[in-house]
């Protein structure tokens, strides 16, 4: 009797043992399936991550819109070209005004926008427009005289810790300038792109005065990003302001547009 009844407990084990086995095989079996399905789903949400951001850049310049309605242009640069908002499609460019003849603020401005220029030339995506604040006397020609002495003079700094630009006729020679415009036109419309789209008219101009009779004369530079938007505006006198300058316009080439399929998608209009 006690040797059956050990044989059944053998029995018993076993079967325990197998049905155990048995379990923990579904179990094992349930949780890959389980795991496949957590798997795919983490891979679904990935992709679709991906095709919606692929176009955003996530290191976005911290640079505030100061004026995202500037307005089209349309001005002649040194060379006889005429230079438009669509020059400056899909490029981070900076802008400033002068006149050839200032012996004051100007080439002071001028010497630090000739160290952006010297950073920046060989890069497409970005411009310089100078604009003349006298177009009554800065012509096509004059403006492609000051362009030899900005580009080909020699830019010195001096014990006082301010650039200037040393330049002589022995120094004249082919110019390849592709991305700094020297431009000329209309006063009225080069005045009104420094006040009402710039914003870097800093003396508050008399509206019943005549335009003839109006000047503008600041060190104030515009850096604009590829969408064509103020997002900053500099002292051109002071370095720390340059420097500035420099960093920002690193961050805006950098910079990505917003993506436009995503807009597009999210829209209640129809295509």
């Amino acid at each position: 009797m006690l040797q059956n009844n050990n044989k059944k407990i053998i029995i018993l084990q076993h079967y325990a043992k197998h049905r155990f086995a048995r379990n923990f095989a579904k179990i094992l079996l349930m949780k890959r399936w389980w795991l496949v399905y957590v798997i795919f789903f983490v891979l679904l949400l990935i992709g679709f991550w991906f095709f919606i951001f692929k176009d955003n850049d996530f290191s976005q310049s911290n640079l505030a819109v100061i004026n995202d309605h500037v307005q089209p242009f349309s001005f002649i640069n040194q060379n006889g070209k005429t230079i438009t908002e669509k020059d400056v499609e899909g490029k981070v460019y900076v802008t400033n005004y002068f006149f050839t003849t200032c012996k004051a603020i100007c080439p002071k401005m001028n010497a630090n926008m000739r160290r952006v220029y010297d950073v920046f030339k060989d890069d497409m995506k970005f411009m310089i427009i100078s604009h003349t604040c006298m177009p009554e006397v800065d012509s096509v020609t004059v403006l492609k005289q000051y362009e030899q002495k900005m580009i080909n003079g020699k830019l010195l700094v001096g014990a006082d810790g301010l650039y200037k630009i040393d330049f002589d006729s022995t120094m004249q020679h082919d110019i390849k300038n592709s991305n700094w415009n020297f431009v000329t036109g209309d006063k009225s419309a080069l005045y009104n792109m420094a006040q009402h789209s710039y914003l870097i008219n800093d003396i508050k101009i008399d509206t019943t005065e005549k335009i003839s009779d109006q000047f503008i004369h600041t060190q104030l530079i515009a850096l604009l990003d590829k969408q064509r938007r103020v997002r900053g505006i500099y002292d051109g006198l002071k370095e720390d302001e340059i420097r500035k300058l420099l960093a920002d316009i690193r961050s805006l080439l950098n910079e990505k547009p917003p993506n436009a399929n995503l807009a597009n998608g999210f829209s209640n209009t129809p295509n």
